[in-house]
């Protein structure tokens, strides 16, 4: 099995080994991040409220600094995810290593501004399912600190993206936005 995944890791891109696209794939990371204010843990305090906006500085989310997260709007108080719900969600992408290449965000893509494209959904924190895993874990961490309806940017490395593009090994800054099902 550990045979198998070495191999399609490194199949992916012939000309690089897997550490080598780590590599690339922090530096790109951190060449986005150093243009941004950074605060490398979330208070503990239970007053603690999140700087919002756009000026507002990028959390980071977990130990390993595969997460980062900047609060756009931080939804209203009390609204919060509960465990297996249908949370639908929009966003826009951007790929950091063509920032890291050119200084510019370039356009994104997603479903954000696309109001004919499917609705994409996870069950939150329900990662046995394919529906909900095929997005990977990333996306869903901000929902266990912030209401549905909050609008967020987050810094995704590729183990915690997509579970079909994680084999390539690329950043993405993601603006997400969060909500329920019409009832």
């Amino acid at each position: 099995m550990a045979l198998a995944a070495t191999t399609a890791l490194t199949s992916c891109n012939d000309d690089r080994s897997y550490a080598e696209m780590l590599t690339k794939e922090t530096r790109a990371t951190n060449v986005f991040l150093a243009d941004q204010r950074v605060i490398n843990e979330i208070p503990t305090d239970t007053n603690f409220v999140f700087k919002t906006g756009p000026d507002a500085p990028y959390y980071r989310l977990d130990e390993d600094g595969n997460l980062y997260m900047q609060v756009l709007d931080p939804g209203t108080r009390g609204n919060y995810a509960k465990t297996d719900e249908m949370i639908y969600f929009r966003y826009t992408r951007w790929n950091l290593e063509t920032y890291a290449q050119t200084g510019e965000m370039g356009d994104g893509n997603g479903n954000e501004n696309n109001m004919s494209s499917d609705n994409t959904f996870f069950r939150f924190q329900n990662f046995s399912l394919t529906s909900s895993m095929q997005w990977g874990t990333g996306i869903q961490m901000p929902l266990t600190l912030l209401p549905v309806d909050a609008v967020v940017n987050l810094v995704v490395k590729s183990q915690y993206g997509f579970l079909n593009e994680q084999t390539y090994v690329i950043p993405f800054l993601f603006r997400l936005r969060y909500y329920r099902p019409l009832t």
